[in-house]
This record gives structure tokens, sequence and C-alpha cells, in this order.
């Protein structure tokens, strides 16, 4: 129920246990807060439940009604207990992310196919979760996807091609936004260490004209009106090798269901959960790779 095995789960506790008590001190401060500090209903959980309850909702995505019969406390404090630990995982998450180092050594030779692209590049892609449909019939319009054929939002990630990590996400944006759009207003290419170039697919050609560079490769394109040359489909083959580690790691997030199923959250805080769960996706990653996120 919450993608993480026990030894992970304290961890990511012990790494929250300060930011948790900051943002406690910081929610009895607030100015409009009207009464004394010390006042008020005692929490019906502790910390570490709280945090339970927030990897819970993540990786099932239950409604309010099952958390509060699991946790034996009311719907209202399920929202309460949502609200407070989401930002503390959106902020965990996005210290796991780290820009590959052009300084360490590669771990493995590219394919003789693929001299003419980058030695090192971040892998970059993006999925659409499906939400619910806007009222107003211009942002319906908005949101709605042609290739999916329903209301979506879309989220751009990049991933370190050695270790599979997440190392970026950029602001999720309407379903039918064009891929390298999104990733011209994400800026992600700009904040690329120097040395270290781009990969994506298809959706990303004219890649090479944003990066500051111009280290960055996508597939060859089907001549118009004529057969694929079979140098061509060689290229793409290994290329597709290259890249499926995207792919892999996109598959292995969406395993929590809150960036899965249909979005009954009419699209609030959506870049914050996406941000959460790579960040616990990048915890799994890590051990497998047997790295650290926080590298």
């Amino acid at each position: 129920m919450t993608g993480l095995p026990v030894s992970l789960f304290d961890e990511l506790e012990y790494e929250l246990a300060e930011p948790f008590l900051e943002a406690e001190r910081q929610r009895l401060a607030r100015p409009n807060r009207q009464r004394a500090e010390g006042g008020g209903r005692e929490p019906d959980l502790d910390s570490r439940d709280q945090l339970l309850m927030g990897v819970v909702w993540l990786r099932c995505y239950p409604k309010q009604t099952v958390l509060a019969y699991l946790f034996a406390v009311s719907e209202t404090s399920v929202s309460r207990v949502v609200n407070r630990v989401l930002p503390l995982l959106e902020q965990s998450g996005r210290d796991t992310m780290r820009m590959p180092d052009p300084g360490r050594k590669r771990r493995r030779e590219l394919d003789e196919l693929l001299h003419e692209t980058p030695d090192l590049v971040v892998l970059i892609d993006s999925f659409e979760q499906r939400v619910q449909r806007p009222q107003n019939r211009q942002a319906a319009d908005a949101h709605y996807s042609g290739k999916k054929k329903q209301h979506t939002l879309k989220s751009q990630v990049a991933v370190n091609e050695d270790t599979g990590l997440f190392v970026d996400v950029a602001a999720s944006v309407p379903g039918p936004t064009a891929d390298i759009k999104l990733l011209e207003t994400s800026g992600l290419l700009k904040r690329l260490p120097a040395g270290v170039g781009a990969a994506g697919d298809l959706a990303y050609v004219g890649i090479q004209d944003l990066h500051p560079t111009g280290l960055a490769a996508t597939p060859r394109r089907k001549p118009r009106g004529q057969e694929r040359p079979p140098e061509d489909v060689a290229f793409n083959r290994a290329f597709a090798r290259r890249r499926i580690q995207v792919e892999h790691s996109i598959g292995f997030a969406r395993r929590f269901e809150a960036i899965t199923q249909t979005d009954r959250h009419h699209r609030r805080n959506h870049t914050d959960r996406v941000v959460a769960v790579c960040g616990l996706a990048n915890r799994r990653l890590a051990r497998r790779y047997r790295t650290t996120p926080l590298a």
C-alpha cells in the first residue's frame, strides 16, 4: 500500500522529522491563528502515521472515506493531514533530484551507431493523466487531448540515463500542449550542466535548436514519400535501446495511482503530486541501482 519497504519508509520518516516539526511550528505561529500557541485540539495521528497516510494516498489514491476508515479518523482529518504532508513529500522529492555529473566515469559505452549523439544525456519524455472535464467550455477545450481522446494534464520528466533516477519534473500543463513547446517553456535545457545533452523521441524534433550548445538528439524521421533507409532503421533501433530507460522509470512511477487514476482534485497541486511520487520512486530506483538519490 506504500510502494516502499519498511527500511525506506523509516529513512523517509527520519529525513522529514525536522521539516515536519518546522512546518508545524509555522502553522501554529501563523498571523491569522486565533488561538494561543498550545491551544486547540490534539492531532488524531502522530507524525509517523500522518506520513504513512500521505504515502498510502499517493500510492493507492483512495477516497477520503477509505482513508478515514483505515486510520480511524474523520474525513476532515484526512483532508488536513494530506494537505500538510504533501508539501513535505514534494520538497523531499525535489531533494532527491540531481543532474548528471559530466565528471563521473560512464558505466557503459554507446552503440557505434550513436557516435553522432552526445555521450551524456538526460532522457526527456512526458505522460498524460486524465482529469475531470472542466465546466467552462473554453477550459474544457484547452484540456482536451486529441491523442488520448480525454481531458488531460501533461507532465514532463527528465531521467538520468545511467541510473534511471528522475532529475527534473516540469510544471503540469494542459494535455494538448506539444511536447517540444512544454520543453521550451520549462527551461530545462538551460539548466543542464555544461557537457550534458538531452534526448527525446520524435515529439522533440528540433530539440537541437533549443539546447544552448546543440547537445541533443532524437530518432531519424522517415523521408516524406520515400522508404526509410536501412541505416536509419538501425540507428533508430539503437536509439530506442538507449531511450527505453525513461519509459521504464515513468512506468515505475505510475504504479502510484495518484498520477494514474482520473484526477479528482480539479488540477490543484498536480505538479506537487508528480514531484512527490517521482521522489518516492527515486528511493526505490536508487536501491535497485545501488546508489543514493541524494548523492
